[in-house]
């Protein structure tokens, strides 16, 4: 196995290796996030950009493509992502431009502006005479304008272009882009197979820290190594002892917390007590098994449907709240109305 595939990605390798022989101007990859959907794509697009791939399909390393894509400056090659997924500003920005920069908040969107930039690219012949790759990640990350620009690009491809795509939720995709689009399936690893990986990174307590982030191995590292679950116990303790007064200071305290992880949390925690309520069984937060009993025991199966719809519906709007405080507190009141 190529070391720069993760363990439960081989055989999506070896199914994607089928596709080289008649490469679709468009691949669509979809998958659970936190299972390592970018690197895969990553090491896909070297590979295509590669002048001496082996048999395996992985790049080589050692040609000048390949010298050129570790040092991320490869002529045939754009990655399109939000700002925010940026760890830096980019070359260039110095002085009064760079401090702007700074203070400016990163855009959690993919702008129209990013995709019109691909034009001039995507109109000059390639450097190596070879393929162009654009990996584009997260698409549900589009706005609408970036959408429809892309769409025209998708609808009539430049000749030897390629697009990498990469999703988390394809129901957040327009079906116009979906239609366009070759789409390939990436595997959430099995349960042991990911925590084997897991305990081989080193992380203490893996089993829980796994089950936590719904299965997902790279989630969970990237869980365990931020060295606490205090803002996640913080939810956990309310939501397990719920009233007003519990809400509204829970609200007050965790303003700064990624709204989007609030939402996933609530949501794992319903989909526990609905489990146990019809199973007994509880998949992400068996250390709050008897809270979560309890509170399955007395709950209306109808209100518990309701308030995991309502948490859904407050997912797809959790990454552009009007107020941070109201959406928790709202949140929250109507997780303990639910409850009571």
């Amino acid at each position: 196995m190529n070391p720069a595939l993760y363990p439960w990605q081989e055989a999506a390798w070896q199914q994607l290796r089928a596709l080289r022989a008649r490469m679709p101007h468009a691949i669509l990859f979809h998958g659970a996030a936190g299972t390592g959907k970018a690197d895969f794509i990553q090491h896909f697009a070297k590979s295509l950009l590669c002048e001496n791939a082996g048999a395996d399909g992985h790049a080589c390393g050692v040609c000048v493509s390949c010298g050129w894509f570790d040092q991320q400056n490869h002529p045939d090659y754009r990655r399109v992502r939000p700002e925010s997924f940026e760890d830096e500003l980019g070359e260039g920005e110095e002085g009064e431009d760079k401090k702007a920069a700074k203070t400016k908040t990163p855009s959690k969107e993919i702008k129209i502006e990013q995709i019109r930039q691909l034009a001039d690219f995507m109109n000059i012949s390639t450097h190596r005479q070879g393929l162009r790759v654009v990996v584009l990640y997260p698409a549900e990350a589009l706005n609408m304008p970036a959408s429809n620009a892309l769409l025209k690009t998708l609808e009539e491809p430049p000749p030897g272009t390629v697009f990498l795509l990469s999703s988390n939720s394809l129901d957040r995709l327009l079906p116009t882009i979906l239609s366009r689009c070759r789409k390939f399936a990436l595997p959430m690893p099995g349960h042991d197979e990911a925590l084997a990986w897991l305990k081989a990174q080193g992380v203490a307590d893996a089993d829980s820290w796994l089950r936590e982030q719904g299965g997902a191995p790279l989630a969970a590292l990237a869980q365990s190594e931020s060295g606490s679950r205090e803002e996640m116990d913080m939810l956990l303790q309310m939501l397990a002892h719920p009233s007003v007064e519990a809400a509204l200071r829970a609200a007050d305290k965790m303003q700064k917390v990624p709204l989007a992880s609030l939402v996933s949390w609530l949501q794992r925690w319903l989909y526990d007590m609905f489990s146990y309520k019809l199973t007994g069984n509880i998949r992400y937060y068996p250390r709050y098994r008897k809270e979560l009993a309890g509170l399955a025991d007395k709950v209306n199966v109808a209100r518990l449907m309701a308030a995991i719809k309502s948490a859904n519906d407050r997912r797809a709007i959790a990454d552009h709240p009007l107020s941070p405080k109201l959406f928790i507190e709202d949140m929250l009141l109507d997780y303990t109305a639910s409850c009571a």
